[in-house]
């Protein structure tokens, strides 16, 4: 019988949840070596330990013969089993829920795949389009912002790719759609503009905002934090869930910080944009900010992938309200917690200040 085609949903939860560690270990004799794991090879005649395994990068890889690749390939390869197989397999293994793409499906799925693509680029653009404006008459308020009140540098506002969203109810819109001649509905999409209520036409959904990237763990710009520079309400303003942005499954900073996660085997999970900027350039380069929800074990499940010893540092605001939203944390990963799947640690500050601020005046 056929092996079924699995929709990618379930293909992605699978390897959000393997271990590589856990896979290889039952083929393999490994030891342990620094932050990575030895063993022989099983792809060739191995005399001398020349297969390693990086729990952090969830890779194993062969000096001698140059095997290698994640926990998929490795059980396709020592099996010589279809992918399908293989993901089935591990499914079943990890108690993931499985759904199945009927034939009918796949070229809806081929047209999803394909819009991914194009969202990515709008995104992108628009991030260059907001990084541009930053340095321009109307974004002089925000530089001076992020330079004085936030104390960056220059080389920081560029490594965030930090950007300003002009005053204007199209701007954005404008240079998308009528000028680069992007599809108006692919630009609905990717959440940057919106319908009016009332008659035809869209009015940006970012405006007079100091703009903030979010990024995927491969860096690419995914959605938008909007910080207010008035009085304007909400304070901070993102992007909506879309084909490439999901709140409860991002982590920002997650592509600057996963290096440092597993160098210093543990993660710092703050709660705002500027907490981990702050951070970062304090050299505190692990820490991540789990987008003003509480941390989804969606998200602790990513943080596991960079770290050993499963050590999570949550170090919200001093605040009643950070308080409250480490109690939520903690409350929506007990569970992983009871199991031994993650160590979480509450670092308080004192004096009732955040990282940024606390930073500020040390």
């Amino acid at each position: 019988m056929d092996t079924p085609r699995l929709h990618p949903d379930t293909i992605e939860a699978v390897r959000d949840r393997v271990d590589i560690v856990d896979i290889v270990s039952q083929h393999v004799v490994l030891k342990k070596q620094g932050k990575d794991f030895v063993g022989l090879c099983p792809f060739h005649n191995d005399n001398s330990p020349s297969f390693s395994v990086s729990p952090s990068k969830q890779f194993y890889y062969c000096f001698s013969c140059g095997a290698g690749g994640n926990a998929f390939k490795f059980l396709m390869e020592l099996n010589r089993r279809p992918f399908g197989d293989v993901v089935l397999e591990l499914a079943q293994r990890y108690q993931v829920p499985v759904q199945t793409l009927e034939p009918s499906k796949r070229q809806e799925l081929q047209r999803k795949l394909t819009l991914r693509e194009q969202l990515f680029e709008i995104v992108a653009v628009t991030s260059r389009f907001y990084q541009h404006a930053l340095y321009q008459s109307d974004g002089a308020e925000a530089l001076e912002y992020l330079r004085s009140q936030r104390q960056l540098s220059e080389e920081t506002i560029q490594q965030f790719q930090l950007g300003f969203a002009p005053d204007g109810w199209q701007t954005l819109y404008g240079y998308l759609v009528e000028q680069k001649r992007y599809p108006v509905k692919l630009v609905e999409k990717a959440g940057l503009i919106v319908p009016r209520k009332q008659g035809d036409g869209y009015y940006d959904r970012f405006r007079d905002r100091l703009m903030i990237p979010i990024r995927d763990a491969q860096s690419r710009v995914i959605g938008f934090g909007g910080r207010s520079l008035g009085d304007e309400k909400p304070k901070y303003l993102n992007s909506p869930d879309t084909e490439l942005f999901d709140k409860g499954k991002s982590l920002y900073g997650l592509d600057l910080a996963r290096g440092a996660i597993a160098k210093d085997d543990r993660a710092i999970v703050v709660e705002g944009y500027f907490d981990v900027i702050a951070l970062h350039a304090a050299g505190i380069t692990s820490a991540v900010a789990a987008l003003g929800t509480a941390l989804s074990a969606a998200q602790v499940r990513q943080l596991l992938r960079y770290t050993e010893s499963k050590q999570i540092v949550l170090n919200f605001d001093a605040d009643a309200a950070g308080v409250k939203a480490a109690e939520r944390a903690i409350g929506e990963v007990a569970a992983m917690a009871y199991r031994g799947d993650v160590q979480l640690r509450v670092l308080n500050i004192p004096q009732g200040k955040d990282p940024d601020e606390y930073l500020q005046s040390h």
